[in-house]
C-alpha cells in the first residue's frame, strides 16, 4: 500500500509576508531548514512510499540539497506563481500513476506535522476520495460586506483548514482539468478546488493539531523555533 501513496511537500511560494528576502521554507527553526522538517515528517512515514518537493524557481538547487538525505524524495521540480500552479506542477510528475494513487499535499511552511495527522488522513482515505485536516476555530467568523457584518455562522460550525489535504489521484486530476477551464479560477488549497469543481465529492474532515502552524508572519517563525526546541532531544 505505501508504494501506491505519494507526498508531495508544496514550497513554492517566496513568502513575501516573512520580508526575510528568501523563500520561508529555507529558514532555519531548530537548527535545520522548515523545509527539511516538514520533508522529515513524510519520509519517516511508514505509510509513505514517495516523496515529492514543488519548490520556488530559482531555488531548485538549494531545495535539492535539502531533500538528498531523505530516501524516499523522487524528484524536487520547480512550482508556480501561485498555489495551484504548483499542484498542477506536482501533478505532472505523477501523471504516469494510476488514479487509485493517494496524495497528500502540504504546505512545506507548516514544519511541525506529526504522524497522527498523517494517520488520520491515510486512514479517511480508505473511504473517501477527497481529505482536509481541520481545527475548530476559537474565534467567532463572520461574513463582512462593505464593512458591515453581514452573517455570523456558528463558531461551532467553523473550522480551519490545515494540511496535508489527501485525494485518490484522480479525483484531484478531474478536478484540477475542470479548474483550469475556467476563466475566472480563484482557489487557495486543493480541496477547495474538489469542492467548486466536483461538489458531488464530500470531503471528509479529519482532525489536525495546534502544532501544525504554518510559518507566514515573522511572529510564526518565533513560535516555531520555540517548538523546535522543545523537539530536540
Amino acid at each position: 500500500m505505501a508504494a501506491r501513496t505519494v507526498a508531495v511537500v508544496l514550497a513554492g511560494g517566496v513568502g513575501e509576508r516573512m520580508g526575510a528576502g528568501r523563500p520561508k521554507q529555507l529558514i532555519e527553526v531548530g537548527g535545520r531548514p522548515i523545509l527539511a522538517h516538514a520533508i522529515a515528517a513524510f519520509d519517516a512515514h511508514p505509510g509513505i512510499g514517495e516523496v515529492v518537493v514543488v519548490m520556488a524557481a530559482g531555488h531548485l538547487r538549494e531545495a535539492g540539497v535539502i531533500a538528498a538525505p531523505f530516501r524516499r524524495v523522487t524528484g524536487v521540480v520547480e512550482g508556480g506563481a501561485t498555489r495551484t500552479a504548483s499542484t498542477v506542477a506536482a501533478l505532472r510528475v505523477l501523471e504516469d500513476h494510476p488514479d487509485d494513487t493517494r496524495v497528500l499535499f502540504h504546505d512545506a511552511a507548516r514544519p511541525f506535522v506529526d504522524a497522527p495527522v498523517i494517520d488520520r488522513v491515510l486512514d479517511a482515505l480508505d473511504g473517501h476520495d477527497a481529505v482536509a485536516v481541520g481545527v475548530p476555530s476559537p474565534d467567532t467568523i463572520v461574513v463582512v460586506e462593505d464593512g458591515v457584518v453581514a452573517s455570523m455562522p456558528p463558531r461551532e460550525t467553523m473550522s480551519r483548514f490545515q494540511t496535508p489535504q489527501g485525494f485518490r489521484l484522480g479525483t484531484i486530476r478531474k478536478a484540477y482539468e475542470l479548474a483550469l477551464a475556467d476563466p475566472a479560477l480563484r482557489a487557495t488549497d486543493d480541496c477547495g478546488i474538489v469542492h467548486r469543481y466536483l461538489p458531488d465529492v464530500p470531503i471528509r474532515v479529519v482532525a489536525g493539531s495546534e502544532r501544525n502552524l504554518k510559518v507566514t508572519q515573522p511572529l510564526d517563525a518565533v513560535v516555531a523555533e520555540h517548538l523546535a526546541q522543545e523537539d530536540l532531544p
